[in-house]
Order: C-alpha cells, then sequence, then structure tokens
C-alpha cells in the first residue's frame, strides 16, 4: 500500500508529460479529486485501498487532509512538479489503473471534479468533516463506475 502523497507524487508527474500536449496544470481542489477517484477504483477493482490515509467529506467535496496540507500553499493554481518527494516505485498493475483514473477523469477541471462528487453519494451521505467510509466508496464504485464483462457484452 502506498501513502496518498505518493499517489498525489504520481499525478502530478504523470500530468506533467501532458501538460506539452496542452493538459493544464493540476491544482489541489482536482488532485483531492483524482486521489478519490484512484481510491474508489482500487477499492471497486482490487478489493483494497490504494493508499492507507482517509478520505475526509468536506466542503468542496472528499478530501485527502495530509495531501491537502501539503500544497495548500498553491491556492488554486497548478502545484509545480518541483514540488513532488519521495519518489517510489509504483507496481504496473497500479500505474495501469492510475493511468484510467487519469485518462477518464484527468480531462475535467477542478470544479467539473468538485460537481461530479458533490452529485455522488459516498460524499452525499457522509457528514462534513467526517471519514467517508471506503467500504461506502467501494460499493458506489462498482455500482456506478465498474463493468462487468457480462455487462460488456
Amino acid at each position: 500500500m502506498y501513502s496518498a502523497s505518493d499517489i498525489a507524487n504520481w499525478f502530478l508527474r504523470h500530468n506533467e508529460e501532458k501538460v506539452s500536449s496542452g493538459a493544464d496544470g493540476i491544482s489541489n481542489l482536482k488532485l483531492q479529486k483524482l486521489l478519490y477517484y484512484a481510491q474508489g477504483a482500487s477499492l471497486a477493482l482490487n478489493g483494497h485501498p490504494l493508499f492507507k490515509e482517509d478520505i475526509y467529506a468536506w466542503k468542496h467535496g472528499p478530501v485527502v487532509p495530509e495531501v491537502y496540507y501539503e500544497f495548500n500553499k498553491y491556492g488554486s493554481n497548478s502545484i509545480p512538479v518541483s514540488e513532488c518527494s519521495n519518489i517510489v516505485d509504483i507496481d504496473s498493475d497500479d500505474i495501469d489503473l492510475l493511468e484510467q483514473v487519469y485518462d477518464i477523469f484527468g480531462q475535467f477541471s477542478a470544479w467539473k471534479l468538485r460537481d461530479l462528487t458533490h452529485r455522488e453519494t459516498p460524499w452525499k451521505t457522509t457528514r462534513q468533516s467526517e471519514v467517508i467510509d471506503n467500504e461506502k466508496i467501494k460499493q458506489y464504485f462498482l455500482e456506478h463506475y465498474i463493468t462487468t464483462e457480462d455487462e460488456q457484452e
């Protein structure tokens, strides 16, 4: 299992490669939502969390406070990739998952992602400032984002 900071650093580095192709930078708000979607995908597809930190229901959606406070000095601006610390090896299966999350959700603005999470049960049914239960995230992702082979036929 990784730390949320490890996964955040992966998203920032991966996005840096895309900026030359016209991608926007990643703000703290957008990074928080990418972490949430990565955790949800891992819970639903792999049956376990990708990172150990809890995700909280904050005013603007799901947040990992440890990562939020690491980057909050940038406000709504893009986080420079030079801020990335601790490069860790991420398993190739987990990289595949992260790339899929980035390809699906990374195209959206921070505010679009915020609005998406505000319509989703895990955030909507958790009291503000409390932990969003991983089981609630897993069930939501299984029901709304993960298709089985039977559904694809």
